[in-house]
């Protein structure tokens, strides 16, 4: 790394030179290797892309001429060395295409540029059509690849120009070639002619896959399965040839290369329905539908994996793009369905075989069978014969493949949970087109498995690996059981659908009674998650107040298992949190899921579907519930221990496990603190063991944290569920002052241990923060400024010991300080902006607790490079909200701060205005507007003479005017932003805008002219007047009526900028997109 470190320096600098130009053309002229060529065609991609000192433009079309001439000599460089100059040439082109010398736009001659290359050999020939192919993709690259030193809207202006002006020539001479190629007998042995027809199907690919209307910023998203062909195009695919020459293609050419050519018939499937009429869409769609059938009836090629997901993603675009009722008009809709379902049965049943393109047949499938309600169409849709198959195929291959895993040590993929629930998902579709044939096999296979894993268990000759392989089918079952059952639309059952879903049901939960009998001896990872997913689902539908309670499901659960309702229903739910607590505690994804699974952030999740009535108290008194409220202990729930737990972090799920007890304690709680006591007791007996090992020397330090961690962590997630008043105020009583000072202890002992410190950094952070304005303190209490001098103290212990630990390895620093520092900031933010404090009184009382706090978090702040402020999210936006807080009611302490600590605020202000996250960049804005309101009123002060309040004020002006740039610096980018860029938060950077310009009158006077001057000549009246309108009645004070009118000004002014720029930039056809 340190020879990298070396080399790349040694880059820099020779890029940075004065004679980097002259240097790089010596190495293409004399370079003997091809590596020197490569050094020189990446610096001087640099050198065109750098935006502080730009080439010049004839420079610019110098370079641009050499690399075109020096790819015409040299057409047998080193692959990568011809990319890295095709790169070259595509960036200049880029750049530059708005450029203009003498009227004429002197990058924009791609074809004719291409055009010789083209006429001459086949090596020209790959690198002309590479030439284009590589443009079309740089100009395309607007997202998160595109060159991040240029605005997004230059990107998209240059991307909108390239596509009017000359997409659809390049589109069209792509086609053309290809045509050309097939039409001669092309030896595709020989290795340039097979290079030749790869990079024209790239070249066709790229035109296709271009982002039209500027909508696709995730290239790896499938989601967007429109392609938004411009209307221009329209003869290009009204003309069957075009389609016709893909699928001709495809069954010509080596299997290498077909995935190139199903890619691009993909793109031409998902052209947008609105470029055609109804009788073109129909003819279309005839001829894609003929052309997937040929694929199918010669599936030679489709072995190849890459061939396979290709196919597989078009077969998905013909449900997607097309309705059901066009499809089934088609002439051969009946032997197409069946060829389809024939290849979806052969792939399931494969199931080894490219497991990641099952996505798209199944996504066909869903689409299918949830159209079938909506289909008005005569002709008959045959899903209902089909559907059950690929039903059937999917189940069963699932089944089989458990024993070959097993057998042959292969990757189980129910260990990959998202892959398994997108299919599930899927499947809940599919399954419930004609649902009475999915009932039948499912129960069928359920009790064969079922009855199968029984015998095993009662059997004294069974092996572990055949008790294994049924729970591994069962487990499938469970996971598809909850799916179909998830997949009921209440609109779409019927009683008869209802019944059966009891059928189910009632086998899952005498499945769970067997299971639960056996986990004191042994029990299944994947089945318990199974079932926890089935609980899902079964609670979502058939819980709540939308279900009928005499629905056919709940008449069977009574027949079978004597559950009459759903109270019953949720007696057995919460008996399963128990069980799973109990006997998986140590399993951190079943524990973490079975919590999660039953709370929700508004209510322990399984009050939440019945809290609109009253069944939440009827629930509470359930014994099942009763048992959580009074046994919380480790002796009944494992994971609640401190002798087994590997890691301090795997605590986390106990504070999930006492919000949702914390809840379900306040149903019935009112004013009751008897009940409360009695619930805290084994709390409190933690503390107590605390304090004890506390108070002697010699005490076992890991035992300690593990008590301490899992304490701190119990009681956030009660602070978190108390948000009432009553209920807190017995909370704070309980711990303030009694236990406060064990958690100020362990910050002292444990302040570089972050494991430790940051739970209890939280738990106090929780404490001060005024939710559902909780902390209300009587008006003779002390205990809101008692509470602020513990939050000092807090930060002042942590801050000034955490700095003590020196410089501290960039990828530890976050874990080892920042977290910690960011819980501080939190915690500050949440105190001083709490409203039950009275800040004034401690200076007036000579109480340095503010004053602590505040320089704790200066000294911290300075410890912090600006980078990392906006690196980590959690510590930029804790600080960004703290900042807001302080510049609001807490000026006067910012303005007493030395020059180099006012202008570290400044600078992190400035750069969070342009940061990524919305919310930093709102309290950017609030924080500047709050700093710009109070020097406006220093300086009207002084202006009027009258006498300041305090000396620090004429100080904190002072640096202003010292540094005017910062600010001048920040009222540019507010603009910039304004103007140029996508402003998503355009209400905020007005607030503080209109006070920069107050300050910086003349500075935004010489501002607005370059803004203006910069402009096309015939523009630059109609810029001149938008400004004139933005200050158009707007007065000299930041009265709150005169910043609205500014905010309203800014609105006006920001979209006739946006128009004008438009159509300076867009070209003449600009509009004539969707025309």
């Amino acid at each position: 790394t340190a020879v990298r470190h070396q080399a790349e320096k040694a880059l820099v600098e020779f890029t940075n030179s004065p004679d980097c130009l002259s240097k790089c053309q010596l190495l293409l002229e004399r370079g003997s290797s091809s590596y020197s060529q490569l050094l020189a065609a990446t610096c001087l991609s640099k050198l065109v892309s750098r935006t502080s000192n730009p080439l010049p433009l004839e420079q610019r079309i110098d370079i641009r001429n050499y690399v075109l001439n020096y790819l015409a000599t040299r057409p047998k460089l080193a692959a990568f060395v011809t990319q890295a100059l095709i790169q070259l040439y595509a960036r200049i082109t880029k750049l530059g295409w708005f450029d203009c010398q003498k009227d004429d736009y002197v990058f924009r001659n791609v074809i004719a540029d291409v055009t010789r290359f083209l006429q001459d050999s086949v090596e020209h020939c790959i690198i002309g059509v590479t030439i284009l192919s590589q443009l079309t993709n740089e100009i395309n690259q607007v997202g998160f690849y595109a060159d991040t030193t240029h605005p997004l809207t230059k990107h998209r202006k240059i991307a909108s120009s390239f596509r009017d002006s000359s997409l659809f020539d390049i589109f069209t001479l792509s086609c053309n070639l290809l045509k050309q190629a097939s039409g001669k007998n092309l030896n595709l042995n020989d290795e340039s002619q097979h290079g030749l027809l790869m990079q024209l199907l790239k070249l066709s690919y790229n035109c296709l896959n271009y982002d039209f209307i500027g909508t696709s910023t995730d290239e790896s998203s499938d989601d967007l399965c429109t392609v938004q062909i411009p209307t221009s195009w329209r003869s290009a695919f009204l003309d069957s040839s075009t389609l016709q020459l893909f699928f001709n293609l495809y069954h010509s050419i080596p299997p290498s290369l077909s995935p190139l050519v199903l890619s691009c018939l993909v793109q031409i499937a998902s052209v947008r329905r609105s470029l055609f009429n109804n009788a073109e869409r129909a003819k279309f769609l005839s001829h894609l539908v003929d052309g997937v059938k040929r694929i199918l009836a010669n599936p030679q090629c489709l072995p190849d994996p890459n061939n396979y997901h290709e196919f597989c993603r078009l077969l998905a675009r013909l449900k997607s793009n097309y309705q059901l009722g066009e499809l089934v008009k088609v002439e051969n809709y009946p032997e197409v369905i069946r060829l389809i379902a024939n290849f979806t049965v052969t792939s399931l049943q494969h199931w080894e075989f490219a497991p990641n393109s099952v996505h798209y047949l199944l996504s066909l499938w869903q689409r299918l069978a949830a159209s079938v309600p909506y289909v008005k169409a005569t002709e008959p849709h045959l899903l209902e014969t089909y559907t059950p198959e690929v039903t059937k195929a999917y189940i069963t291959s699932r089944l089989e493949s458990v024993h070959v895993i097993l057998r042959d040590g292969l990757e189980d993929p129910l260990d990959d949970a998202g892959l398994v629930q997108q299919q599930l998902d899927q499947l809940s579709t599919i399954g419930r087109c004609e649902y009475e044939k999915t009932c039948a096999l499912l129960v069928q296979l359920f009790d064969q498995a079922a009855q199968t894993y029984q015998e095993l268990l009662q059997s004294t000759n069974s092996t572990p690996a055949d008790i294994t392989v049924q729970e591994g089918r069962l487990t499938w079952l469970v996971y598809i059981i909850g799916a179909v059952i998830g997949g009921r639309v209440s609109f779409a059952s019927t009683d008869e659908q209802d019944a059966m879903d009891g059928e189910l049901v009632c086998r899952v939960l005498q499945l769970m009674n067997l299971t639960d009998s056996r986990l004191a001896q042994a029990g299944n990872e994947r089945l318990e998650l199974a079932m926890l997913s089935f609980f899902e689902q079964f609670r979502k539908i058939y819980i709540g107040d939308q279900v009928q309670k005499s629905s056919k499901l709940y008449r069977r659960l009574s027949e079978v298992l004597g559950l009459n309702d759903e109270t019953m229903v949720l007696s057995v739910f919460i008996g399963k949190i128990i069980t799973n607590l109990k006997y998986w505690g140590q399993c951190e994804p079943i524990t973490s899921k079975t919590l999660h699974s039953f709370y929700l952030p508004d209510f322990f999740s399984l009050t939440s579907h019945v809290c609109t009535y009253s069944s939440v108290r009827k629930l509470v008194k359930l014994s099942a519930v009763q048992f959580m409220l009074n046994n919380h202990t480790s002796e009944h729930f494992s994971f609640l221990g401190v002798n087994n737990q590997s890691n301090l972090s795997d605590m986390r799920c106990r504070t999930t496990f006492y919000t949702a007890l914390g809840r379900l304690l306040m149903v019935d709680l009112g004013e009751d603190e008897d009940q409360f006591e009695q619930f805290m007791l084994p709390l409190t007996a933690a503390f107590e063991a605390v304090a004890q090992m506390l108070s002697t020397n010699t005490f076992n330090e890991q035992e300690a944290k593990r008590t301490l961690v899992g304490l701190v962590r119990d009681l956030r997630g009660i602070a978190f569920a108390f948000n009432a008043k009553t209920s807190f105020m017995m909370l704070f009583d309980w711990i303030y002052p009694s236990y406060m000072p064990i958690l100020q202890r362990a910050i002292e002992l444990w302040y570089h241990d972050p494991a430790c410190t940051t739970p209890v950094l939280k738990l106090m952070a929780e404490l001060v923060h005024n939710r559902s304005q909780r902390l209300q303190f009587d008006v003779s209490s002390p205990n809101g400024i008692l509470l602020f001098r513990e939050t000092s103290k807090m930060i002042t212990t942590y801050g000034n010991r955490i700095l003590t630990l020196g410089e501290v390895p960039k990828d530890q620093v976050y874990g080892v300080k920042l977290k910690g520092v960011s819980v501080c900031f939190a915690m500050l933010k949440a105190v001083l902006s709490g409203n039950y404090v009275n800040f004034g009184v401690f200076r007036l009382y000579g109480d340095d607790a503010l004053d602590n706090a505040l320089q704790t978090f200066i000294k911290l702040l300075l410890s912090i490079p600006h980078s990392d402020l906006l690196d980590y999210p959690k510590l930029s936006q804790s600080f960004y909200s703290l900042l807001e807080v302080l510049t609001q009611d807490h000026m006067n302490f910012i303005a007493s701060l030395e020059p180099h600590v006012v202008m570290y605020i400044l600078s992190s202000i400035s750069e969070g205005l342009t940061a990524l996250d919305t919310m930093v960049c709102t309290g950017c804005c609030s924080s500047l507007d709050h700093i710009v309101t109070y020097l406006f009123k220093q300086l009207s002060r002084s202006t009027k003479k009258r006498p300041t309040p305090m000396a620090t004020d004429d100080r904190f002006l002072h640096i202003m005017q010292q540094h005017p740039e910062m600010i001048q610096q920040m009222l540019s980018t507010v603009l910039n932003i304004i103007i140029f860029e996508d402003c998503r938060n355009q209400w905020s950077m007005s607030r503080p805008l209109l006070g920069l310009i107050l300050l910086n009158e003349k500075y935004f006077a010489d501002l607005r002219n370059s803004i203006v001057n910069s402009q096309p000549p015939e523009k630059q009246q109609a810029m001149h007047l938008c400004f004139e309108n933005l200050m158009e009645g707007i007065e000299r004070n930041l009265l709150t009526k005169n910043r609205d009118r500014f905010t309203q000004n800014l609105s006006v002014f920001r979209r006739e900028v946006n128009d004008s720029m438009k159509n300076s930039t867009y070209g003449v056809n600009s509009n004539d997109m969707m025309s």
